[in-house]
């Protein structure tokens, strides 16, 4: 498996030695997980935080965890200032890409469904917007599939004619220091990715461990 990780390190070495701050597009998925990707690529990179997750079931659940972006965004003190691009709320888009998949368990193909779906929104806004790079906050998470994300964001990069920011964010200790900066703003952190079915899911797992 490729070292996602290393580089994204390299890539930044670069951007360092040629003294760039490009402008950056970075889908995040909730606060939590966006909290520790902020902090360390803040440094280098003039950032956007897209916020699109059609796969949020709940209209309740969706505006409270996008709040909780925004609330981190504007509470962190970063070395250059992050900016928030909003998108409408739209599970239809979801639930219609995901049809016939309902009862594939958590990390088969219909997260690869889910996973196309918001990259390929933020590959097509860093396109629009002229962003020199797109990246997800996805790979912090140990339950997903970072060799997968990486290789959707490489596509779509090779689509859309933007780099794509490989990452394995849950590597260098990345995982552990989200949940510090999760406890230091109070980040409220959900039990489950987003859609109903991982939500069941984690119920049942629930249940079971009871």
């Amino acid at each position: 498996m490729e070292n996602y990780q290393l580089l994204m390190e390299k890539e930044i070495k670069r951007i360092v030695e040629n003294g760039e701050r490009p402008k950056l597009l970075v889908h995040s998925c909730c606060a939590p997980c966006s909290s520790y990707v902020l902090e360390y690529l803040s440094q280098y990179f003039e950032i956007t935080v897209l916020y699109y997750n059609p796969n949020i079931t709940y209209e309740e659940e969706y505006e409270y965890r996008k709040a909780e972006q925004k609330r981190l965004i504007g509470e962190m003190k970063p070395k250059y200032p992050i900016k928030f691009m909003d998108c409408d709320y739209d599970p239809a888009n979801f639930f219609a890409a995901v049809k016939g998949y309902e009862k594939e368990p958590e990390g088969g193909a219909r997260c690869k469904i889910c996973f196309d779906m918001r990259l390929r929104k933020t590959a097509e806004l860093a396109a629009g917007g002229k962003f020199d790079y797109f990246t997800t906050t996805l790979t912090i998470s140990p339950l997903k599939n970072a060799e997968l994300l990486n290789e959707i964001g490489d596509m779509l990069s090779a689509e859309y004619g933007v780099k794509y920011l490989n990452s394995d964010f849950k590597k260098r200790n990345g995982y552990k220091r989200s949940i510090e900066l999760s406890k230091e703003y109070d980040l409220y952190r959900q039990d489950y990715c987003g859609c109903v079915y991982s939500k069941v899911e984690r119920e049942r797992a629930s249940c079971s461990e009871g």
